[in-house]
């Protein structure tokens, strides 16, 4: 994640869904299925972040404006972690990228058959979407 004055890290995840699948990766130095994002880098905004990390990890172009879902407190990771969660509506894949030393997988997966190691967090990203729930303020 993105570091900023006084310890506080800052990152970003995407909830890009087609139809009723949405993209997951896998990351080569952590096990489980994410939504995908990273850190926000110095003197770049949030959106340009998930705009950066969508490209990089996924091969996937935003082409609209990305949507703010949810800001959350990530206390597994540092005592002042935060992630962004952007949902995003409008984008254009031309392909699934190979695997490479970050990325093992990136895939769409039905909502409703997630693949097993997709993580909690995740999962209740997904689930809040869906239903409606308001977000929790934990990651």
């Amino acid at each position: 994640m993105g570091r900023l004055s006084k310890g506080i890290t800052f990152g970003v995840r995407g909830l890009v869904l087609d139809g009723d699948r949405v993209l997951l990766v896998r990351h080569s130095y952590v096990p489980g299925w994410y939504l995908p994002g990273g850190a926000v880098e110095p003197r770049e905004s949030a959106v340009d972040a998930i705009r950066r990390e969508l490209l990089e990890e996924a091969n996937l172009t935003v082409t609209g404006t990305p949507v703010l879902a949810g800001l959350f407190f990530n206390r597994e990771m540092a005592a002042r972690d935060h992630i962004a969660l952007y949902h995003v509506t409008d984008w254009t894949l031309p392909a699934l990228p190979k695997p490479n030393h970050e990325i093992v997988a990136v895939d769409f997966f039905p909502l409703a058959a997630l693949p097993e190691g997709t993580t909690a967090a995740t999962r209740r990203r997904l689930d809040e979407h869906l239903t409606g729930a308001a977000p929790s303020p934990t990651w």
